[in-house]
């Protein structure tokens, strides 16, 4: 019997910093499983990634019932957060699995393919770090994304740290003080030396936990925080603007602030952003759905 005739399955998964979700469907795209489990980053290590992976994944097949047999019938796509790191594709191609096969790709491009139903298109993440990533005509496009703090514009963390930094030149008297950067302060008992104890310390996801508080003060009018979110804002913009440029047809903005800041974006940017059509598991499962056909076209 062909495997054009035989029922396929398909697994995506999403595997990113903060958590990693996966999904069976059929080939209908009905939803036969779901599961979720911590952190999948090869920063944390590949061993750890995988087994973030297959926790995820194994509930998913616990809750569809499948043994072996079903197993084997599953293509499996898989978006995973830092798979760029040098040897870290190949480790994970190396892992032994119980599918028919299996695809990797980066969590972004996972949700890019997602948010435009595998259609050519980008998108620009705005989390506690920020990037551009799509695809047009078989070219990868990115803009942006290369860490903070020396890149993530008008990400969480970009917005932190120039709350900080502020925050210290109003104690200074080399600012206006405003609400919210007395609040900044505030967290440090108005101590300068405690911010840069702190700073020795703070990562991307410390700094970005200053920014709820920093759209929260920009909503309220504070004259500083407008500053910040307007400047975060632009910054988006030029991004998505970018991309456009480079011949991206349609753009999605995604991640923790794009509802926060979309009010701030400029007017045109607004009137071009298209709404995802659907999540980064969506994405992982287009993956797998293409690793069939590829397979199919080899018989």
């Amino acid at each position: 019997m062909s495997s054009a005739t035989v029922s396929q399955f398909y697994l995506g998964v999403d595997g990113g910093g903060t958590g990693c979700r996966a999904r069976i469907v059929d080939e209908a795209g009905d939803v036969l499983g779901q599961g979720l489990s911590g952190p999948a980053t090869t920063r944390l290590g590949i061993d750890v990634a995988w087994a973030s992976i297959a926790r995820a994944y194994g509930a998913a097949v616990e809750e569809a019932g499948f043994g072996a047999t079903e197993l084997a019938r599953t293509f499996a796509g898989i978006g995973l957060a830092g798979i760029g790191r040098k040897g870290a594709l190949e480790a994970l191609q190396a892992i032994a699995h119980p599918f028919a096969a299996i695809g990797f790709t980066s969590d972004g491009m996972g949700a890019c393919l997602g948010a435009h139903s595998g259609k050519d298109g980008a998108i620009v993440i705005a989390g506690t770090g920020s990037i551009g990533l799509g695809f047009v005509e078989g070219r990868d496009l990115r803009v942006g994304g290369y860490g903070f703090p020396i890149s993530d514009e008008g990400s969480g963390a970009d917005l932190g740290l120039k709350a900080v930094q502020l925050a210290l030149r109003a104690n200074d008297g080399r600012h206006d003080r405003s609400a919210l950067l007395s609040e900044v302060m505030q967290r440090f008992h108005n101590e300068p030396m405690e911010a840069v104890a702190w700073m020795d310390r703070a990562t991307a996801t410390d700094y970005a936990a200053l920014a709820p508080t920093v759209m929260r003060h920009a909503d309220q009018g504070d004259a500083a925080g407008r500053r910040i979110v307007q400047s975060a804002a632009e910054q988006i913009d030029t991004i998505v603007r970018t991309l456009f440029d480079k011949g991206a047809p349609r753009v999605t903005l995604l991640g923790g602030l794009a509802s926060p800041l979309e009010p701030w974006l400029a007017p045109d940017v607004r009137r071009r952003l298209k709404p995802a059509d659907g999540d980064a598991v969506s994405g992982a499962i287009i993956l797998a759905r293409r690793l069939d056909l590829s397979n199919i076209s080899k018989e």
